[in-house]
């Protein structure tokens, strides 16, 4: 099977006697401090999972700096983050909305980024008919985590629960906005979508789940729908403890999950075994950063045994700041060792 076969057969659970996928995220870190070890890696495995060329015919008129640089960077929306040192990401340190705003009467300083609906599509056709991976969209929704970085995230707790007019109607449109990127992007000839938004602590949700389900679910189920209308697979991450909303996503029809399994442990996931994929991951807070390669496979081995089901598996993790290389290699060895292929 080709990587893209891989993944489709993997989702789907009838992969039956093809290995289990890779993909490998990286932050900006290895590439500037452990380029030898990650190069290393990066040539000892095939990887299935990429994404197209993208080519705006508009750039954005705010954004300026680089995500993951010391310094001062400026998203797409206008969100200033200060950074202090290279290879990780910033945090926002003034609201666009400031907290004075309780009404969020005054949004003008937020830009919609329209440019991001300019990409080439027969540039990303191109890219997707050269490449025999399973290719992702080159667009990242993220309602919940942008509302943080244009509200402040103590801020936006408030607002949630007494829902002020100004950030329903701003919700609506980036809502709008978000739907009109992702059924552009459904419209080419990539293999499937993703979004993103971080919503768990060590151990619980962010918010209560109810409020999620009022807020926030019914946007992902549009997202899932764009997909699934276009025969598209669609991805979803979050970082921390996201039990409490799991069944809402197996219910809403998402195909994979990027979650960090050990912050709710295996035996938590095993009710979802056939229902959903996971795509990875392995923990980066403790295993990758402190363990031997010996807790490595012990990791995956309790990963597979617990939720690969013909499928519903992605060897996946992120190696980021403190990750040991050794310890990023073991996982696709132990995937390869484990399962037979």
């Amino acid at each position: 099977m080709t990587s893209r076969e891989l993944v489709k057969a993997t989702l789907e659970f009838r992969n039956t006697d093809g290995r289990v996928p890779r993909d490998l995220w990286t932050l900006l870190w290895p590439h500037l401090f452990e380029k030898e070890e990650l190069d290393a890696i990066m040539e000892k495995y095939v990887w299935d999972i990429g994404e197209p060329e993208v080519v705006y015919a508009k750039q954005s008129p705010v954004k300026k700096g680089v995500w993951e640089r010391a310094g001062e960077y400026v998203d797409d929306w206008g969100c200033i983050f200060a950074n202090v040192q290279d290879g990780i990401i910033g945090e926002v340190k003034q609201p666009i909305v400031p907290a004075e705003d309780e009404d969020w009467e005054d949004i003008s300083a937020i830009h919609i980024p329209e440019e991001l609906l300019t990409f080439d599509v027969d540039v990303v056709n191109e890219s997707c008919r050269k490449s025999d991976k399973f290719m992702l969209a080159g667009a990242f929704p993220r309602p919940f985590e942008q509302l943080q970085f244009i509200r402040g995230t103590e801020n936006l707790y408030v607002d949630l629960m007494m829902r002020p007019e100004g950030l329903m109607r701003f919700m609506e449109q980036m809502h709008d906005f978000y739907c009109r990127l992702l059924t552009k992007w459904a419209e080419t000839e990539v293999d499937g979508l993703r979004f993103f938004d971080d919503w768990g602590t060590q151990n619980s949700l962010l918010i209560n789940p109810t409020l999620w389900r009022e807020l926030f679910k019914p946007m992902y189920k549009d997202y899932i729908d764009i997909a699934h209308a276009h025969g598209k697979k669609i991805f979803m991450h979050s970082d921390g403890y996201i039990l409490d909303i799991l069944p809402d996503l197996v219910e809403m029809g998402l195909d994979a999950v990027n979650c960090q399994i050990f912050c709710m442990g295996t035996e938590k996931l095993a009710p979802f075994k056939g229902k959903i994929a996971f795509w990875g991951e392995i923990c980066r807070q403790h295993i990758l950063p402190y363990g031997t390669t010996e807790d490595v496979e012990n990791a995956v081995r309790s990963v597979y045994e617990t939720l690969w089901d013909n499928g519903g598996c992605i060897a996946q993790c992120e190696y980021g700041i403190g990750a040991k290389p050794e310890n990023v290699d073991a996982v696709y060895d132990a995937w390869v060792r484990i399962h037979g292929k």
